[in-house]
């Protein structure tokens, strides 16, 4: 099955609004010397709104619409307290979402990348200006990004992987080697901070104790629902503990697979050995902060 790619673009629609005309009033203390309304964009989403529940708000809708970076969100971006907890870009998301019912760390996290990369296009352009080592030379560049390139893709499911669409944002995969029924579920923003966070804490443990890192079976742990219906802790601990290799990584690519997300990725060029590569794009300190 082909894959089914969409271009993202630039903001899709901006409604600037008309002026409020100011209407004289003797019992305002004070007028404001001038009113407009902030622009907003039409993000297309990736997962077309197909696997959230029915009561979700964005239920089967194409489209989630935000409002550009304001100085507020670009004072949130540089709060050393909300680095250090890493929120500071859930926050602005958060408040770029128009629709107060959507809470941004439930979204699926193909929709929140297109909505921080739209965001970064409506706030300061569509080139993407940052350093990069080539994979080649090792030479250190300044390379220009074009972030219009980035491509909504679908979930690319194939008939030959023994995977099915449960319509609710689970899919149910046969595992070759055990024959198993394994249910797994696509992952939202709190999933994905939860992965990061843990990776993290493996990491020093690791170090500490000069042991291994756990990074495979904690995702393993996020995305497994059941196994043959079965949903108990005991269940899917068992199935971590013992998986054949094999059908670890047939579960890992079907879901990656069916994950609808925003492919942002360009060919690199190097000034220095002409290598060339397909290059995932870097998502850097510059990425919200490019240099004028």
């Amino acid at each position: 099955m082909s894959r089914n790619k969409d271009r993202l673009g630039g903001p899709h629609s901006v409604n600037t609004g008309a002026p409020p005309s100011a209407t004289p009033s003797t019992s305002a203390p004070a007028q404001q010397p001038f009113s407009f309304v902030v622009p907003t964009t039409f993000v297309d989403l990736p997962s077309k709104g197909r696997y959230y529940p029915p009561d979700h708000p964005l239920h089967m809708q194409d489209t989630i619409e935000i409002k550009h970076m304001t100085a507020k969100e670009e004072d949130i971006l540089t709060s050393r307290a909300l680095i250090k907890k890493g929120v500071a870009l859930d926050r602005v998301i958060q408040n770029l979402i128009l629709n107060d019912s959507i809470n941004s760390d439930r979204l699926l996290v193909g929709d929140r990348n297109a909505i921080v990369i739209a965001a970064r296009i409506a706030a300061y352009g569509a080139d993407y200006e940052t350093k990069v080592n080539c994979p080649s030379c090792g030479a250190s560049q300044n390379y220009c990004f074009d972030l219009i390139a980035a491509e909504s893709t679908d979930s690319e499911i194939s008939d030959d992987m023994n995977v099915t669409d449960n319509q609710n944002g689970t899919f149910d995969v046969v595992l070759p080697v055990t024959q198993l029924t394994v249910t797994f579920r696509l992952l939202t923003g709190i999933d994905e901070k939860g992965i990061i966070n843990n990776f993290s804490q493996n990491k020093k443990k690791a170090a500490a104790n000069k042991g291994l890192e756990n990074n495979i079976t904690t995702h393993l742990n996020s995305i497994i629902v059941a196994i043959s219906g079965d949903s108990s802790p005991n269940a899917k601990k068992y199935l971590i503990d013992n998986l054949p290799s094999m059908d670890s990584r047939h579960l890992r690519f079907a879901h990656q697979m069916a994950t609808p997300n925003v492919e942002l990725s360009e060919t690199f060029t190097c000034s220095e050995c002409d290598f060339e590569q397909e290059m995932e794009v870097p998502l850097t300190a510059d990425f919200f902060w490019p240099k004028r």
